[in-house]
């Protein structure tokens, strides 16, 4: 089974604890904290592997999780680092969000690697938090937690020419044709339910990637039959063939046939329709006499003010199939050779952001901890021993409402209070 989407829930590693503990040696009455720092938790990794080429595998499994950092250790030892948590997928894969839908990262073009999730931070041991007045700290900081996301991956297949057509119309009979891929054919309707991808050869270095894209039907881009799933495959490709049976052999249109797909194309994205066109006017073995004429004329009457171009073929017998793939050829080496790709509209670090809140916690009578990375980038720049800076940090406790929050927690003058590596005696 060909499977171009997927829903999974990934998670970083939680950073593992700090540890309090203190040096207990011969000779030593009373050591000094050495509490070590525990270890950062796991990444959630995506990495694009070439040899994929669906989203089955990344299916099997509902939840990705990152291991867990270890808690720190006696003697300063540093806990163990979670493993990270990599997973591959074929390249063209689309990483959204699954609530709102929007992009994270396209893992295309020279996207192959991203780390989605970066691992909780490690807390920090209480060897860390000795100062002058206080010798014998007994705590030491929690590990962060590490975010968790839903998210929704979408493949959509990377290739230089894709086939469009109503089904039945001879598409995987071309792929095969001029290509080594060894596409189902059979007689029915939808009998293709999966893009099939294949190398044109054109010799001395030349060629392309085509695509046979899954019959349209009208109402495809509401999303009647498989409509969504095979429009999206379209998006990438830098030429369209509309293959279209010529001779009607089905009681179809081919004229209609063409501009019901174009509306389509027009309605699931405006864009598709800048896309440049070629027409492959398909099964002209079946014709008699002078009809194939009288057909092309009518192809020509409808589409040549629109500057498609338009070539006779038999996709059974190769008649023609050659000139338009040389057709196509041309129309590539002057367009840009970059597919498509979608940019960011997901920020994962507002996300990781709001697992890192301010957190105001009462370790034991007279003594506070005020941690968070608000905090921490605060004393990064705030010059404490300066007045003014003071008088600023002072201003950006209260803002946060964290003075508001120690003396909930029953703070009174005097009480110590521990930000980062710092202490402070509270007055009001």
């Amino acid at each position: 089974m060909f499977a171009d989407t997927a829903k999974i829930y990934v998670k970083a590693g939680d950073g593992g604890n700090g540890h309090v503990s203190f040096r207990r040696e011969l000779f030593v009455a009373a050591g000094g904290p050495d509490g070590g720092d525990g270890g950062d938790g796991g990444d959630v990794i995506f990495v694009v592997d070439k040899s994929y080429n669906t989203l089955n595998d990344v299916r099997e499994r509902h939840k990705y999780l990152a291991g867990n950092g270890e808690e720190g250790g006696g003697k300063r030892c540093h806990g163990k680092d979670g493993e990270d948590i990599i997973i591959k997928v074929p390249e063209g894969t689309v990483i959204k969000e699954l609530e709102s839908g929007k992009v994270i990262v396209d893992l295309s073009e020279e996207t192959d690697r991203v780390i989605l999730l970066k691992g909780g931070r490690g807390g920090k041991g209480n060897m860390h938090y000795a100062t002058p007045t206080m010798q014998v700290p007994t705590y030491a900081q929690p590990g962060r937690k590490g975010a968790g996301l839903d998210l929704l991956l979408e493949l959509k297949v990377i290739a230089d020419v894709g086939l469009v057509g109503f089904p039945n119309v001879g598409k995987s009979t071309l792929l095969s044709r001029v290509t080594n891929a060894r596409p189902k054919i059979a007689n029915y309707h939808f009998t293709t339910l999966q893009p099939n991808l294949g190398v044109v050869d054109l010799g001395g270095g030349a060629g392309f990637v085509i695509a046979d894209i899954p019959g349209l039907i009208e109402g495809a881009s509401e999303g009647i039959g498989l409509g969504h799933e095979f429009l999206k495959h379209v998006e990438r490709t830098r030429v369209l063939i509309h293959v279209v049976d010529a001779s009607g052999s089905e009681g179809r249109d081919p004229i209609q046939d063409i501009k019901t797909i174009n509306d389509e194309l027009r309605k699931y994205n405006p864009d598709l329709l800048k896309t440049p066109q070629i027409i492959a006017a398909n099964k002209t073995d079946l014709f008699y006499g002078d009809e194939v004429e009288e057909e092309l004329n009518k192809l020509h009457d409808a589409f040549d003010s629109e500057n498609i171009p338009i070539y006779p073929i038999s996709a059974v017998s190769g008649k023609g199939v050659k000139e338009l793939m040389y057709a196509v050829n041309e129309i590539l080496k002057k367009i840009d050779k970059k597919p498509m790709v979608y940019e960011s509209e997901f920020s994962v670090d507002d996300l990781v952001h709001d697992h890192t809140p301010l957190a105001v916690s009462k370790i034991k009578d007279g003594e506070y901890l005020v941690e968070g990375e608000k905090v921490d980038k605060m004393l990064g720049y705030t010059n404490l021993e300066d007045e003014r800076g003071f008088a600023f940090f002072q201003k950006f406790l209260r803002d946060e409402g964290i003075i508001d929050q120690l003396e909930e927690l029953g703070i009174v003058e005097g009480d110590t209070v521990n930000l980062g590596d710092m202490s402070f005696d509270y007055y009001k």
